[in-house]
């Protein structure tokens, strides 16, 4: 539970800092709308790329399981972001509360007891990741959240994520994420690709490398790395 708690908090945080401290009225400081269900069903269609599904063109294409476990935390982001906007307009739990409520499903228990994970097969993948989509396409409403918390904990699973990878991806992505607003990305001249590496390749490196690296020792490792 407290690395679900952790993540919540640290997402909150992210968005405070990147859209205003009122981002939860769907607003960001500077007026624009926020669409969390749009940011998931976009990210679920780039998470699909990962996989070889065109079958008119690079028909023999593997499928990219390390990039789309890290589209599987992009979309974390997002369901986190609309879990905590809806949470704050409904006004009927606390981060605390909702952390708690969140780790008593089943879906996301099995992330938690299990170690060795291995990947779905395709198919089974594309049905979850589908699945997702389809939710985020519907009025929100207690029910569609939950279903979504669970249909997301499901994907992790068939993505071969556990609690800890999981959260270690996310973490590293949030600071990734903040290294980026910190050099430049909304204003356009951010660079993403690194030495012919893209960074979240950089990002996932750092982690397999130590995995008991801080968030602040991340930062400043990818501080080194960057191309400025």
């Amino acid at each position: 539970m407290n690395k679900l708690l952790c993540m919540l908090e640290l997402q909150q945080k992210l968005n405070d800092a990147t859209n205003g401290p009122e981002w939860e009225k769907g607003v960001t400081k500077q007026g624009k709308k926020i669409n969390w269900c749009r940011c998931i069903y976009m990210e679920s269609a780039e998470m699909i790329d990962s996989f070889g599904w065109k079958h008119w063109k690079s028909i023999a294409q593997e499928t990219d399981y390390a990039n789309l476990q890290i589209e599987i935390v992009d979309v974390w982001h997002f369901v986190m972001s609309l879990i905590l906007e809806f949470t704050y307009k409904n006004g009927a739990e606390t981060i605390e509360e909702l952390a708690l409520r969140m780790s008593q499903t089943p879906e996301y228990q099995k992330l938690s007891t299990e170690q060795n994970l291995v990947f779905g097969s395709d198919e089974l993948l594309m049905v979850k990741i589908e699945n997702v989509m389809r939710l985020s396409l519907i009025p929100v409403s207690p029910e569609m959240i939950g279903a979504l918390i669970e249909e997301f904990f499901e994907l992790a699973y068939l993505g071969a994520l556990n609690l800890t990878q999981l959260y270690r991806l996310y973490v590293g992505k949030n600071i990734l994420n903040q290294f980026r607003q910190d050099h430049g990305y909304k204003e356009g001249h951010y660079i993403k690709i690194w030495n012919g590496l893209e960074d979240n390749t950089v990002m996932k490196s750092a982690w397999e490398k130590n995995g008991d690296l801080t968030p602040e020792a991340l930062y400043e490792l990818l501080k080194k790395a960057y191309p400025a």
